[in-house]
């Protein structure tokens, strides 16, 4: 039992003059609130109230107590509601990781908007692919994009979000069209590299198990705008998250093959280390991010 408890069903009890109107405001029985006193008079080795059938007094003791107690209460109460408050207000540094290329698009365009909902907040912003520590680093949170996130972080989802194999409609007439992961082989692949030019393999799920194709191309980058751009130019089959091709399939600029196999809940996500109070200026963004991407229409805007 916490000392705090202790003290404060002192004071309420003291305060009602029973033990049944202090366990009627507290919402438990007389017997509880009975034992807490007991267990604090125990610690203190001294009696802070005579208690008998025709009611409840204070001992001298007991009123010395009473006093410092409620003093000690009200500056408890005060500084809780200093920090709570102090948690609603959007100021100070938010420091935001996002990937490059939607970072861009669906990120800074909606930057200015929010700053000026929130003067007295500075922004920065890191548009980068690669998975950064937040903690280690530096950020408040990141936008991240698919992936297994870190147990220690908290995860939001802002947007649903799938990856598929997509390219134009010429390019499949020209090329023929893939009917299973494994015929991507005889195709020209966008893909995405690693440091030292590693390609990554493409992964698919089958019977609900995922697996992965190692895929091979002419051409490779490591910035995914790029491949998204080869793939409306017609120059291979790229394996883009819904979100970037949104509405290039709606205008039937790019189509998708190998649906049933696309890898689902590649969903768009704000993370941020796990903590017991989430900062007003990292639950104001994310709420104010999410609230644009579920938009009606949005996703078919051009950015």
């Amino acid at each position: 039992m916490s000392r705090y408890t202790e003290l404060r069903t002192f004071a309420l009890v003291a305060e009602y003059g029973s033990f049944a109107a202090a366990a009627e405001r507290e919402g438990v029985t007389p017997v509880v609130l009975g034992r807490r006193l007991d267990a604090l008079e125990k610690r203190l080795g001294v009696r802070l109230m005579h208690r008998s059938t025709r009611g409840l007094t204070l001992t001298v003791l007991g009123e010395q107590f009473l006093e410092r107690c409620q003093k000690i209460l009200l500056d408890f109460d005060e500084a809780e509601a200093s920090i709570s408050a102090q948690r609603e207000l959007v100021r100070g540094h938010l420091v935001v990781s996002a990937p490059a290329s939607f970072g861009r698009r669906h990120v800074a365009p909606h930057v200015m908007a929010f700053k000026r909902k929130y003067p007295e907040l500075k922004l920065s912003f890191n548009f980068t692919d690669s998975v950064v520590d937040l903690v280690r680093e530096g950020y408040d949170m990141a936008i991240r994009i698919g992936g297994t996130i870190d147990p220690n972080y908290v995860a939001i989802n802002l947007y649903p979000n799938r990856r598929v194999v997509c390219g134009t409609p010429e390019f499949f007439a020209r090329h023929g069209v893939p009917k299973k992961p494994e015929d991507l082989v005889r195709f020209n692949c966008l893909a995405f590299n690693l440091q030292g030019g590693q390609q990554q393999g493409w992964t698919f799920v089958r019977q609900g198990k995922p697996f992965a194709i190692r895929v091979q191309g002419n051409v490779a980058c490591n910035d995914g705008e790029l491949l998204y751009t080869w793939a409306l130019q017609g120059h291979g089959i790229a394996w883009r998250s819904t979100w970037e091709i949104h509405a290039e399939l709606k205008k039937g600029q790019l189509v998708t093959v190998l649906d049933d196999y696309a890898l689902p809940n590649y969903d768009i996500q704000a993370v941020y280390p796990q903590q017991q109070y989430l900062p007003a200026k990292v639950q104001r963004f994310i709420e104010y991010i999410r609230a644009i991407y579920n938009r009606p229409g949005y996703w078919e805007q051009q950015w």
